[in-house]
């Protein structure tokens, strides 16, 4: 029963979801990672402002992108017993890794407006802090206000 409240139904609804998610983690994730980068200031804060739409359109062409092998690699972790909150933690988790290890690069190419080795030579170094900030967001903040809007909406066609 909580999972047919708290997720989506149908394309709309899909739709809804994934932008609540992929919205609210484009503009916390891609600040924080930019902040700690070159440092935090309304400047910086500006230029990556600049930088958002085009991440979050690699944002949403990678989620559909990944759907498929992040779900069968969740699979391995998962069985039929699982409970809501560990399969939406582990397919966040999932979904994260799959999506992390190529924005780390892309992600990098696009704020800088440059195509260059450097985010590849210095990949080990940054994807585990990308991975993590990305983790927590994903999973505590974006996951659940989108899972509640969804719950939302559901109560609404119910009381309608």
């Amino acid at each position: 029963m909580e999972f047919q409240q708290r997720l989506p139904h149908n394309l709309r609804e899909t739709i809804i979801f994934m932008a609540i998610i992929s919205i609210i983690s484009v503009n916390i994730i891609a600040p924080v990672i930019t902040g700690l980068e070159i440092g935090f200031s309304i400047s910086h804060y500006l230029m990556v402002l600049k930088q958002l739409p085009l991440l979050w359109l690699s944002v949403i062409i990678l989620v559909v992108a990944t759907q498929k092998p992040a779900e069968k690699l969740g699979s391995y972790f998962l069985d039929n017993n699982s409970s809501f909150r560990s399969t939406m933690f582990i397919n966040a988790a999932c979904n994260v890794l799959l999506m992390s290890l190529v924005l780390t690069i892309v992600g990098t190419w696009i704020g800088t407006g440059n195509i260059t080795m450097d985010p590849i030579v210095n990949f080990f170094a940054k994807w585990p802090r990308n991975y993590t900030i990305a983790l927590i967001i994903e999973a505590f903040v974006a996951q659940p206000i989108a899972r509640g809007a969804m719950s939302l909406m559901h109560r609404q066609m119910v009381l309608d």
